[in-house]
């Protein structure tokens, strides 16, 4: 059949394309990218299921990943509404999903991470869920982390023996739907179509036992990335306030690995140019317990796990005109949220009384006046106060730390490269 061309529209600009073709393809044919994160050529009809390419389609929202092209489309990519849209549904995926970037062996091979760099997300408009879905150990080769699964279908279609036989399938409805292994058919396949398996999922739900292995920064699939452009870096010089006065900063760190303030000081000799520029108040970098003046701005790193935590946030937020939240677990719990699957009082009796370490007969989980109250969960600090300023990672790079801060305090525009921008 002869192709038709066909006249369409992709932000306010005329193009040509061919009449029933993807119009994911027509777009990235005419310069236009649209992130997908389920959509897998090899699958048709295309499914849509995590809405990521969600567009305007003659002035209706739709998925551009199942759509064609037709003589009159007009498509809107980039409107301001829809970018955030997108980037709230991107949010939600990491909100409702348990994705533990810094602990993942996936990380920076995960389309899921790739689109929060793309749009430069450093945290979630949504309060993280917490659920507990089953993982799948059975399996002698392949683990199942269902808590990071998007359900894009991919194994279930690709993942197949030798003999033609699938080895994934769907099980359950609605919101209990999960990606089932048949074991009998999973140990046909060889070695290497395990682990092909696990590099065809998008984010890290198949994991191939001792061969799905965290790579070392700069050697995986998306330490580099074209599309995002918004990392562009400029190399700016700071120069030391006209009035000759130093901004005052205070830092703390609550439920955490102080592996942020490790962070603040790699540095290392820059940390004398930034001597030159702000005044360190409360902060365990000075060793002064109590503000002894208002602060320009507070860094804080570390979730809230307990009372002490509760209290020393409320503090910081009325003595900094500013709050930032450093690293994962300020901004969603990381690490320590870990817990948060977990009644508290199996969390203490599992420490305390069943630990392999506990001796004989030792049968007190500790409780004094003295001892801050644990909380039910480890909460964000943005749970409990309003915070200013966001910088993920585990913890951040140096570099994006201090351009942040410059950023905010003195009121420049480096931007962060992607190098640096990193939620692991």
């Amino acid at each position: 059949m002869e192709e038709r061309i066909v006249n369409i529209k992709i932000d306010g600009k005329s193009f040509q394309a061919i009449e029933g073709q993807s119009l994911i393809e027509a777009a990235k044919n005419n310069g236009f990218y649209i992130p997908t994160l389920c959509h897998f050529k090899e699958i048709y009809p295309p499914l849509g299921t995590c809405r990521v390419c969600t567009v305007n389609i003659n002035g209706k929202p739709d998925t551009a990943c199942t759509r064609k092209v037709f003589d009159g489309m007009n498509v809107e990519v980039n409107t301001p509404d829809i970018l955030d849209n997108r980037k709230a549904i991107v949010e939600m995926l990491f909100a409702e999903g348990n994705h533990y970037c810094p602990a993942c062996a996936k990380s920076g091979d995960c389309e899921l991470q790739l689109k929060g760099y793309e749009m430069g997300i450093s945290a979630t408009r949504f309060p993280h869920l917490f659920e507990e879905r089953p993982r799948d150990f059975k399996s002698e080769r392949i683990f199942m982390e269902h808590n990071r699964c998007i359900q894009c279908m991919r194994c279930v279609h690709e993942v197949k023996t030798n003999d033609g036989d699938r080895v994934f399938y769907f099980q359950n409805r609605g919101h209990n739907m999960l990606v089932g292994i048949d074991y009998e058919k999973e140990k046909k396949l060889t070695d290497q179509q395990v682990l092909d398996a696990a590099n065809l999922c998008p984010v890290g739900c198949i994991i191939a036992k001792g061969k799905t292995i965290a790579k070392p920064m700069g050697t995986r699939r998306f330490d580099t990335n074209k599309n995002i452009k918004w990392i562009e870096g400029t190399d700016l010089d700071i120069e030391i306030p006209k009035d000759g006065k130093k901004k005052i900063v205070a830092t703390t760190s609550l439920a955490g690995c102080f592996g942020c303030h490790m962070s603040l000081l790699d540095i290392d000799l820059g940390i004398l140019d930034v001597l030159e520029l702000v005044e360190f108040n409360k902060s365990p970098l000075t060793d002064i317990k109590k503000f002894t003046k208002q602060c320009d701005i507070g860094i804080i790193e570390g979730g809230v796990a307990n009372s002490e935590n509760f209290e020393v946030l409320r503090e910081f937020r009325k003595k900094c005109d500013i709050i930032v939240a450093i690293g994962e677990c300020s901004i969603w719990g990381g690490m320590p949220a870990m817990r948060n699957t977990i009644p508290l009082k199996d969390c203490l009796e599992e420490a305390y009384l069943n630990s392999i370490s506990s001796e004989n007969g030792e049968d007190i989980i500790p409780y004094h006046e003295d001892i801050p109250k644990l909380l039910d969960k480890v909460y964000s600090i943005q749970d409990i106060i309003k915070v200013d300023y966001y910088i993920p990672g585990c913890a951040p790079n140096a570099d994006h730390i201090w351009q942040m801060i410059k950023n905010i305090l003195f009121g420049t525009k480096q931007k962060v490269e992607y190098a640096d921008f990193k939620y692991d």
